[in-house]
């Protein structure tokens, strides 16, 4: 797998004119890496993520998976929300499948696909049960076996643990650590927590405020088997500092 963007540009239309919100965006993801975009508040994250998913569509440039341009939504790319987005009254395991039904997956296929990714996030005995019986935790693990479930080739995820308390926001990054692991999925994930890109990614490209472009790409060398001793490394704290220095990088406005 190989996501590519290329000179990528938007803009959207306001009563005071064109507003720039993303600004010659290149970058890249290659087959089984964990990447992350760091942005503070207003930067364009999540509508470059938003790009990528076809979800919307740029003003200029391109987006390319394995050399084939992105015109719109695809199974290729599994897309997980700050927001559980489940649908309240369907089971657990309904939720998984529903991408798989809309797909036209056979019954049985899609029961066997549910079930094999239910276990992978740890909630086969949470099948039958309905999302207002689940922790927040549990819900975003949900919403990943949901998207999992379509064998993406990547995975995006805007800011996925955002709503969580500190506590679980711990655990559901280690468990998202594990689980890149043992699937080998490609990551794209953006946040705006400098300790949370650091923790989990191999690469993080830091953004502007708006209009967001990409100041800078940061390479980390940091053990590939992460723990909470992780945090504590002065290596660590170093690349904290450098992508904090690197976001105060001050907004500066962008209508015309």
């Amino acid at each position: 797998m190989h996501l590519e963007t290329f000179n990528l540009y938007k803009h959207f239309t306001t009563r005071q004119g064109q507003l720039l919100v993303l600004k010659d965006i290149n970058l890249h993801v290659e087959t089984g890496q964990f990447v992350c975009a760091v942005g503070a508040s207003g930067s364009g994250k999540t509508t470059l993520l938003r790009l990528i998913a076809g979800l919307e569509m740029p003003t200029s440039g391109k987006i390319m998976v394995d050399g084939k341009p992105v015109l719109g939504p695809g199974a290729e790319r599994g897309m997980v929300f700050q927001s559980y987005t489940l649908y309240p009254w369907m089971s657990v395991a309904k939720n998984v499948g529903f991408g798989l039904k809309l797909q036209g997956v056979a019954k049985s296929l899609r029961s066997q696909r549910v079930a094999e990714y239910l276990d992978v996030v740890g909630l086969s005995q949470f099948a039958n049960a309905y999302p207002r019986e689940l922790s927040g935790g549990m819900k975003q693990r949900v919403a990943i076996a949901r998207a999992l479930a379509s064998q993406p080739k990547i995975l995006l995820m805007d800011e996925p643990f955002g709503a969580l308390d500190v506590q679980t926001k711990a655990t559901m990054q280690e468990f998202l650590l594990d689980l890149w692991r043992r699937t080998g999925t490609s990551i794209l994930m953006i946040t705006h927590d400098v300790e949370e890109a650091v923790f989990l990614s191999q690469r993080i490209y830091v953004l502007t405020a708006r209009p967001g472009s990409i100041q800078q790409e940061v390479q980390l060398n940091l053990p590939p088997e992460r723990t909470y001793t992780t945090r504590r490394q002065p290596n660590f704290q170093h690349y904290q500092d450098e992508i904090m220095d690197l976001l105060r990088t001050k907004p500066s406005p962008d209508i015309a």
